[in-house]
């Protein structure tokens, strides 16, 4: 067995990795990554002059990295770093893997050489198959969108199993080593190129990556760790969603099997058809019919908001299509404050037919001058006139 080593080459670390010294983070890190990769231990085994490089390259990179070690280390040198870790006293390889696990959170050899590494068990393994995402669609009111509310709904799913606890097993004497990576969870296979030795670990498939099968099946589940079942589930919609917004449900979609991690539910929002309002953003429109007399003489209605009955005035005089908003009426901002107006648009009712009295009278409207419109002048008449002999 290799005696670990106890002290470390004080050589300069920008000189280590080659870089310059005013060398950024993304150029630290590529060549640190280069470094890694020639001298990884995987790809070296039983060469203790590369295991000291890779750990040379790692205890550079960490100093460089860090903004608060490099600043010290530019003005005091290895000297400046002795009141904080010892970077001088790394053990053997397991030492200096577990020290990156810790800097880099596994990521960085994960991308160089698969999901994992069978060093120690350090990697976190997979329990089970993640479950599904559940999609629903949720039809609300315009009432419903304008408020907020509250939604129970119900969903078929698949839900963890309450006999096993989602282990899929009976109980925790159920399971055996999985003989095809004994009970490691990986596979590792060694490949050889005219570059040299690679050992390659990937995820063990006979497993699901846990290192342990189901001897003895939950009799409930059959070894699934999961039951179909029908659940209720509360959903808050806020305030001023729209049609095709969705809202995610975290861990109420379908449960994974043998202990995985659950789906989310997503809640995709529709607009049910409002009997009289239409929604334009956060605007709501509604078409206001008033009578002739009323457009002439003017008057009130009463018009519906979301929230109850409101009395409008019509003035005197007022024209087809007269817009008339109610400010802050309409449906509230979903991601700001304030709301949006409703907006009653006019529209002058016209009679299809009238009793013959009303006739009488109306012709007798017509003849005043006061019921008909402005005589054309100047530029606009010249204009008609011109288009008149065109046609003529």
């Amino acid at each position: 067995m290799r005696e670990k080593t106890t002290t470390m080459s004080k050589r300069d670390y920008y000189e280590i990795l080659g870089i310059a010294r005013q060398a950024t983070i993304t150029e630290i890190k590529a060549s640190y990554r280069k470094l890694a990769m020639k001298f990884h231990p995987d790809k070296n085994p039983d060469d203790a002059a590369a295991e000291e490089k890779f750990k040379e390259a790692t205890e550079a990179y960490e100093v460089l990295s860090d903004d608060n070690k490099r600043a010290k280390y530019d003005q005091f040198g290895h000297e400046g770093l002795r009141a904080g870790r010892d970077y001088h006293n790394y053990g053997g390889a397991e030492d200096i893997f577990s020290h990156i696990n810790d800097m880099f959170g596994g990521s960085i050899f994960d991308e160089f050489f698969g999901a994992g590494r069978g060093r120690g068990g350090r990697q976190a393994r997979p329990t089970g198959e993640r479950g599904s995402d559940i999609r629903i669609r949720l039809p609300l009111t315009l009432e419903e969108i304008a408020k907020g509310v509250e939604k129970t709904i119900k969903i078929n799913r698949h839900q963890t199993c309450d006999n096993c606890n989602g282990t899929g097993a009976n109980s925790s004497n159920g399971f055996k080593q999985c003989p095809a990576c004994n009970g490691t969870g990986e596979i590792r296979s060694v490949s050889r190129s005219m570059f040299g030795q690679f050992i390659n670990v990937s995820p063990c498939t006979h497993c699901g990556a846990t290192g342990k099968i189901i001897s003895d099946p939950c009799n409930i589940c059959n070894g699934e760790g999961r039951k179909h079942g029908e659940d209720s589930i509360s959903v808050k919609i806020p305030a001023g969603v729209e049609e095709g917004n969705y809202l995610p449900v975290s861990g109420k979609g379908n449960a994974g099997r043998r202990g995985g991690e659950t789906g989310d539910l997503i809640v995709v929002i529709e607009e049910k058809e409002h009997p009289y309002f239409d929604r334009n953003g956060n605007d709501i429109i509604y078409h206001l019919d008033i009578s002739f007399p009323d457009a002439v003489l003017g008057g009130k209605y009463e018009v519906p908001t979301i929230d109850g009955i409101e009395n409008v005035k019509i003035e005197p005089g007022t024209r087809a299509n007269t817009i008339i908003k109610l400010h802050g009426r309409g449906i509230p901002n979903l991601n700001s404050y304030g709301s949006g107006d409703e907006i009653i648009v006019v529209d002058i009712h016209v009679p299809k037919s009238v009793p013959s009295n009303h006739k009488s009278q109306l012709k007798e409207m017509a003849k005043s001058t006061h019921f008909k419109p402005k005589a054309k002048k100047g530029k606009e008449k010249d204009f008609f006139s011109k288009v008149k002999e065109m046609f003529s």
